[in-house]
């Protein structure tokens, strides 16, 4: 894997971006009526973190939405193509006008989903956009990924950098998908050093909207632990990582990054703060019954997601927060107990 650290042999001209004093948390619309200044394409944009990606933008940029599922409560001035990005017809969308950057969050991770098609719309559908992207002179593109692409082991050092080898598919397939993407798009970066591209890596995301393995998990009243197993836990709310998503669209930013929430603690700090009174087990047992549970969906945790309840798989995010002058505005406590119901 090359690494991520050098600059690119060719610095490519700034991608437009909000002007001078913007903050990171978008901005209000020019009051004389103009037109924000550059378009980014979202894809997903139907998902949580996808709507939220573009509320944060709304004003400062001209949204432009792709995803193959409708787009509900839309705003009047963000456009909406309801496509499949492996269709010829998602090209019509960089025609129809300048696209300035791509934030791409259309990734399917649904582990109840049939492996090929989900390998076929991931894979080859990222290949097909960043194609097209640079066909269409694109000059900014961000792929959003996982630290998950690491995986737990039993030999893994307190915190993994972005260097370290990609081996979360060892044990869990699942994750297959997603390290095959973040390496095409690690070849990408450097076989076109004009476009500013950015890999962001964050830690487990969890959030009141967040439907994923670690936010199911710590919503169960009596999760499963593996007994004589405390690990590690990071964790960051989907405030936050959209606002990563934001920094890492501006200009000047290019690289793989890992991102970090508010800090680490271990699973049982976090057990305790949600108040829940975990159900430790023999490793042997924990698997075969978390596969039971799932697939009699009583759950929505995986069992390919045992390792990251028993081994440690934290990362180091000082480049990101380097960088981007990055940290995350919500609070260890905030972001744990944002798993929980609304009163």
């Amino acid at each position: 894997m090359p690494s991520t650290d050098s600059a690119s042999p060719t610095v490519p001209p700034a991608v437009p971006g909000p002007g001078a004093g913007a903050s990171a948390e978008g901005a209000a619309p020019a009051l004389d009526g103009t037109p924000p200044p550059w378009t980014v394409a979202i894809t997903g944009i139907s998902g949580n973190l996808g709507k939220k990606l573009a509320k944060l933008l709304h004003g400062e940029a001209h949204i432009v939405g792709i995803d193959r599922r409708p787009f509900r409560e839309r705003p009047k001035d963000v456009e909406h193509h309801q496509v499949d990005i492996r269709k010829n017809r998602v090209e019509d969308v960089f025609r129809r006008g300048r696209i300035d950057a791509l934030a791409h969050l259309g990734i399917v991770h649904d582990p109840r989903a049939g492996s090929s098609e989900a390998h076929s719309f991931n894979v080859a559908g990222t290949q097909r956009l960043l194609d097209i992207a640079v066909r269409h002179g694109v000059r900014k593109i961000v792929l959003l990924s996982s630290a998950n692409v690491y995986g737990p082991l039993p030999g893994n050092p307190n915190f993994l950098t972005e260097d370290t080898p990609l081996l979360g598919a060892a044990r869990f397939p699942g994750v297959r998908d997603l390290i095959e993407m973040d390496m095409y798009v690690q070849g990408f970066m450097w076989k076109h050093p004009e476009v500013e591209t950015v890999i962001l890596r964050p830690v487990n995301i969890v959030g009141p909207t967040v439907r994923n393995a670690p936010s199911n998990y710590l919503r169960l009243e009596r999760p499963v632990t593996v007994l004589g197993f405390d690990p590690i836990v990071q964790l960051i709310h989907e405030d936050d990582v959209c606002r990563a998503l934001a920094l890492a669209l501006r200009p000047g930013v290019r690289g793989v990054y890992n991102v970090t929430g508010p800090g680490e603690v271990p699973l049982s700090a976090v057990m305790k703060e949600l108040g829940r009174e975990p159900l430790p087990l023999p490793h042997f047992l924990v698997r075969p019954i978390v596969r039971r549970l799932f697939e009699s969906r009583l759950s929505g945790f995986p069992p390919g997601e045992v390792d990251y309840i028993q081994y440690l798989c934290a990362v180091d995010g000082s480049r990101f927060a380097r960088d981007a002058t990055w940290s995350p505005q919500h609070s260890m406590r905030d972001t744990i107990r944002s798993v929980l119901p609304s009163r």
